[in-house]
């Protein structure tokens, strides 16, 4: 058989492995429906669909130019910051309190960069252009705390118990998802602006400090979205368990068909949100794609792995680099924003790195770099075995000590079953790693 042979049978074959490996992932998820429940199965399905859109996200940076961002944790956190601004409901009394003084204070604060900008660009070189630069940031800081700070203090006094925040403008929480990516591609914008500059190593270290940055910053700003003490009862694009419950036609419905009316209203719920996840998901995959194989993506991969050349050829590489880091940070804002409209509330002190940052990229290095779709089948077969490796560790690890004599080894042992998922994916990474460097569907 000559090589094109055996090139064009090895891709016939393709389409029907990656059909086969996930197959077997959508069986993971029927086996839990089939052995514990539905409702376990579908939650995990639901933030399955999620975390593939975050890892698709990563992927559009690491694997389309090679940039290793490691803060998807502070664009997830700002998609759903977007949910609270544009869906939850404004406070009047602390809008007039302090809004109008908040709202000054920022475009005060907005007006002196612009400033300090200015006069650095039309001042000439030297030490005057320092002086006058410092000058105006300092000016303007001044001013901005003068008429930002009573405005704060104002709202966040505003019954604290229940509300100490602006609110929200109380539109329609659908249109959050797509604000959540905008307002992401913005912080993207700003950070690629400064950090694309710098080496892959720095970039990591910048892109970490500035999430950590925006976690600090929503945990201890209350009049923005409560800080710490969380908002919660956000609006739903689906509707309430509640609601469906009391509607007799819907229990008689249930009833007929022999199923607990709780547990039914919980499962449509369920499904209608997968169902609004999937379209999601579907879309930015369609557009991945045909990005992808467009020829700006050809550019893309060409500035990924030849920079150099590249730059040779005319392509503005810093440009570029810009373009995909606002894209991919965008599409992890909306994802973030998903997530929050599952959880109908915004908990800042859940945004850790090893959930939104190492699981993600977990998801992406197992799935296949640079592969919308391997993307898509990490995020589902990871997401499934974080959920479940901690129970299955423990069920494992009471078989294993059941025969033991009880003291402190056998304590130990099961205390030990919550660091089963830890352990699992190191496992799973260096497997991957090892028998497939690029990943379960490697990039063509």
């Amino acid at each position: 058989m000559s090589g094109a042979q055996m090139t064009a049978q090895a891709s016939a074959q393709t389409p029907a492995k990656v059909a086969m490996m996930f197959a077997g992932v959508a069986l993971l998820f029927v086996l839990t429906g089939m052995f514990q429940s539905w409702n376990l199965a579908l939650a995990i399905v639901n933030m399955a669909l999620i975390s593939s859109i975050m890892a698709l996200g990563v992927n559009m940076q690491w694997g389309y130019a090679g940039l290793f961002s490691v803060g998807t944790m502070g664009f997830v956190a700002l998609g759903g910051l977007a949910v609270v601004l544009v869906s939850a409901a404004p406070v009047p009394g602390a809008w007039a309190l302090g809004g109008p003084g908040i709202v000054m204070g920022l475009i005060l604060g907005a007006l002196t960069i612009a400033a300090a900008i200015f006069v650095w660009a039309r001042m000439p070189r030297g030490r005057m252009r320092g002086f006058a630069t410092a000058a105006v940031l300092l000016g303007g800081f001044f001013a901005f705390r003068a008429v930002f700070d009573p405005a704060v203090a104002a709202v966040e006094a505003n019954n604290p118990a229940t509300a100490g925040n602006l609110g929200g403008l109380g539109l329609p929480v659908l249109l959050a998802w797509p604000a959540g990516g905008l307002l992401a591609a913005a912080a993207a914008w700003a950070i690629g602006k400064t950090a694309l500059g710098l080496r892959s190593d720095y970039l990591a270290i910048a892109t970490l400090g500035i999430a950590e940055i925006i976690i600090a910053v929503m945990k201890n700003e209350d009049w923005l979205a409560r800080g710490v003490k969380n908002v919660i009862s956000l609006p739903r694009p689906v509707p309430y368990e509640v609601d469906m419950q009391q509607s007799a036609a819907f229990v008689d419905w249930a009833t007929r068909w022999g199923f607990d009316p709780a547990t039914a209203s919980s499962i449509i719920v369920k499904l209608l949100y997968a169902a609004l996840f999937l379209i999601v998901l579907l879309a930015l995959i369609w557009l991945s794609e045909t990005a992808l194989k467009s020829p700006w993506g050809r550019m893309m991969r060409a500035i990924r792995d030849n920079e150099v050349s590249a730059a040779a050829m005319g392509k503005d590489v810093k440009r570029r680099h810009l373009q995909i880091f606002v894209l991919g940070s965008a599409v992890i804002g909306i994802a973030g924003a998903m997530m929050t409209t599952l959880d109908s509330q915004l908990t800042p002190g859940t945004y850790q790195p090893l959930r939104f940052t190492f699981l993600i990229w977990v998801m992406v290095i197992v799935g296949g770099s640079g592969n919308n779709w391997g993307s898509v089948l990490g995020g589902f077969l990871i997401w499934w075995l974080w959920v479940m490796v901690e129970p299955m560790g423990l069920w494992l690890i009471q078989m294993v000590t059941a025969p033991m004599a009880e003291g402190w080894l056998k304590t130990h042992l099961l205390d030990s079953a919550a660091h089963m998922r830890l352990m699992t994916m190191g496992i799973i990474l260096l497997l991957v790693l090892r028998f497939s460097p690029r990943g379960l569907i490697p990039e063509k």
